[in-house]
């Protein structure tokens, strides 16, 4: 399974505060030296001012990222290779990286890269997950290509919009395409983490999960563990006790369309 978490960032919420988002982007990017499935790779961004701010906020957090180790040497090494196709892949320029340690086994390396949204769009290659602490951030042109990038992309389970409210006419824009992307939709925040709760959705289409009706965190998880059986004519004692009609259980069910503790 693969997840990217792409992050839309518009024009005011950029200006407002770019350097602070450059540098909290970086924070969830080095969460778990990149490891987590929620681990946002990929940031699109509007050409503007406050975006130049990010960008150099960003780049400063990588430069004082600090050597971690991944989890084994085989991911280190498949991490290393996907670094390594972003890096030399044409139009794509490297931002900063950040420490490394060889004394530590399968240390991990921050890395930042950036590049345009034309040539994005015309390398589905930079699109494909660097499982690991390294990130691309794509300076897009306008609104009409953001949307066509949401459009494009494969199925996730995070979508971030980082939006101030003179944004939100665009953030309505965007969101159709979004809630098609991604299992989770979240605004002016960052994507690693997963607060368990009713409402939590970690999921998402393909290739994000091989289960997109579902969750694995949250009330609605269960139903991953659940296959519907009906009993039909079978006489009352035999039946589980959750389905008798005395209910000695007490339990909340549906007869004849009505709910209720019958």
């Amino acid at each position: 399974m693969s997840s990217v978490n792409p992050v839309f960032i518009l024009p005011q919420a950029l200006a407002a505060k770019g350097t602070k988002l450059g540098e909290a982007f970086i924070a969830s990017v080095n969460t778990g030296v990149g490891q987590l499935c929620t681990s946002p790779g990929l940031v699109f961004a509007l050409e503007s001012e406050g975006l130049d701010a990010f960008m150099a906020g960003a780049a400063e957090a990588v430069r004082q990222s600090v050597a971690s180790p991944m989890l084994n040497a085989g991911i280190r090494s498949g991490y290393d290779e996907a670094v390594e196709r972003i890096r030399t892949a044409d139009g794509v320029s490297s931002v900063a990286a950040g420490a490394v340690d060889e004394q530590i086994a399968a240390c991990g390396r921050t890395h930042l890269f950036q590049t345009d949204g034309d040539t994005f769009l015309a390398n589905p290659e930079l699109s494909q997950e660097a499982f690991g602490s390294a990130s691309l951030v794509v300076r897009v042109c306008g609104l009409d290509q953001m949307l066509e990038i949401a459009r494009q992309l494969e199925g996730q389970l995070t979508a971030t919009v980082h939006a101030a409210p003179q944004d939100y006419d665009d953030a309505a824009a965007l969101l159709p395409a979004l809630e098609l992307l991604a299992g989770r939709v979240l605004f002016n925040g960052w994507p690693t983490g997963v607060e368990v709760g009713h409402a939590v959705i970690h999921g998402g289409p393909f290739p994000a999960t091989s289960a997109p009706a579902t969750t694995s965190v949250g009330s609605a998880a269960i139903e991953r563990f659940l296959r519907p059986v009906s009993y039909q004519n079978v006489p009352a004692e035999l039946l589980p006790q959750e389905l008798r009609d005395d209910n000695a259980l007490g339990l909340w069910r549906r007869i004849d369309g009505e709910l209720g503790v019958h």
